[in-house]
């Protein structure tokens, strides 16, 4: 897995004061994608231990909310994004949001485990003859901000 860049302080990305990630690699291409840059699987720095550490040890801080996985598309990068979620969960308890350009109901196995360990899920593709600058932390009408947690517990699609 690589990545672009992580914001310390993020306020624009989930809601209080989150760390952001963004992952490089995306076969969405969707029209009008802000991050075109991302969607390069070669692009960025290598994650690996280290850099996985010191984005949980940012998250710890007391001021800080949550942490918040975007991209490139986070859900097409498999084991790495697994195991980087399940040692934020361990390690911090902190809320994961996280965007897809996918979407819930069609998630593969690997993507469903993921899901297990996020708290708000972002999902659909850019969309942009539905997009709309006014809506908070979606960038088009048709992308849903669900509740992960009530809806697997639910077993229906619960928004947050």
């Amino acid at each position: 897995m690589k990545y672009a860049q992580i914001r310390e302080c993020d306020i624009a990305n989930g809601e209080g004061i989150r760390v952001s990630l963004f992952v490089t690699g995306c076969l969405l291409n969707c029209p009008g994608c802000f991050n075109k840059n991302y969607q390069d699987f070669n692009f960025g720095i290598d994650w690996n231990d280290q850099e996985q550490n010191e984005f949980i040890y940012l998250g710890k801080r007391e001021f800080i909310d949550g942490y918040s996985i975007l991209g490139g598309e986070p859900l097409l990068q498999g084991r790495d994004m697994l195991e980087l979620v399940k040692a934020i969960k361990m390690n911090s308890g902190k809320s994961i949001w996280l965007w897809t350009g996918l979407v819930f109901e069609e998630l593969n196995e690997i993507q469903s485990e993921i899901i297990k360990f996020i708290d708000v899920l972002v999902d659909g593709p850019f969309i942009e003859n539905l997009k709309d600058r006014n809506l908070q932390f979606k960038g088009s009408k048709n992308q849903r901000i669900i509740d992960v947690q009530k809806t697997l517990l639910y077993e229906k699609i619960i928004e947050f």
